[in-house]
């Protein structure tokens, strides 16, 4: 059985790109850890509702079967053009450099014994910076730690840039430079891993349900989120049933393997 070590900017991004994945390997038998950068919070971090993101990674963790979560320290850096200061008792993940944090990540990876590392790809997904300061992270600190697998969680390019096409065209407001949609995620020949995971949909449900604080709140991705949990069963794993993931030092492969334990 191996370790595996989910490493991720914000509470709620678990579920969303590697849920099913997650809940597949502990299933399998492995051990499987998260580590977040961020607690998910602008503000402090010592008040009332502090620990109120980190709790609810914590349910999530637990409806996927993950058996430890870590969390490395920093405050969110926010998404847009403005980089708040820092909260007066942490630093964001975004003024955080590169070898501070993946020192703390190299030392849980040692800890560990991790063999593989899922990380995300190069433009973080969609440009958040907390996302691209966790491909650059997760990059460094495998590489001081030596662990001996990298994979990046992501997703097909190409259908994401068809969706926002036609979403502009049914002038929809979007908050999403479209130049940036244009290089998201990563082409689909890049892609090395294809996971089927509609078998453990309502894992990946139930750990998106965990975070109420996003489902019921009203922050951007709130309307996605209750959309998508009040999807039918079957739709929700048709949507979501699949997770993608690029492995740097591989060979894209024609047809993807179905576990990320396996090399292309």
């Amino acid at each position: 059985m191996a370790t595996v070590l989910a490493f991720h900017a914000h509470p709620d991004d678990e579920a969303l790109l590697t849920g099913g994945t997650l809940a597949r390997l502990a299933t399998e038998g492995h051990r499987v850890v998260i580590a977040v950068a961020c607690d998910g919070l602008m503000g402090e971090a010592t008040g009332p509702d502090g620990q109120a993101r980190l709790d609810e990674l914590r349910a999530s963790a637990a409806a996927l079967g993950v058996a430890r979560v870590v969390h490395l320290g920093y405050a969110d850096s926010g998404h847009g053009p403005v980089l708040y200061p820092d909260p007066p008792d942490r630093t964001r993940f975004a003024r955080a450099t590169v070898e501070d944090a993946a020192a703390r990540l190299a030392d849980l990876l040692r800890e560990e014994r991790v063999e593989v590392l899922l990380s995300y790809d190069p433009m973080g997904g969609y440009g958040h910076r907390d996302h691209v300061r966790v491909h650059r992270v997760g990059a460094m600190a495998a590489e001081l730690a030596g662990t001996p697998r990298v994979l990046e969680a992501t997703m097909p390019r190409e259908p994401v840039v068809r969706l926002f096409a036609v979403l502009r065209f049914l002038r929809l407001p979007l908050r999403y430079d479209p130049a940036v949609i244009r290089s998201a995620y990563s082409a689909r020949a890049a892609i090395t891993h294809r996971i089927d995971v509609r078998g453990f949909a309502a894992q990946k449900r139930a750990a998106l349900a965990a975070h109420r604080s996003q489902t019921h709140g009203r922050g951007r991705a709130a309307p996605v989120f209750r959309a998508l949990l009040r999807l039918p069963a079957p739709v929700f794993g048709l949507l979501l049933g699949r997770e993608w993931f690029v492995e740097p030092a591989a060979t894209p492969a024609a047809r993807p393997h179905g576990h990320i334990l396996r090399t292309p």
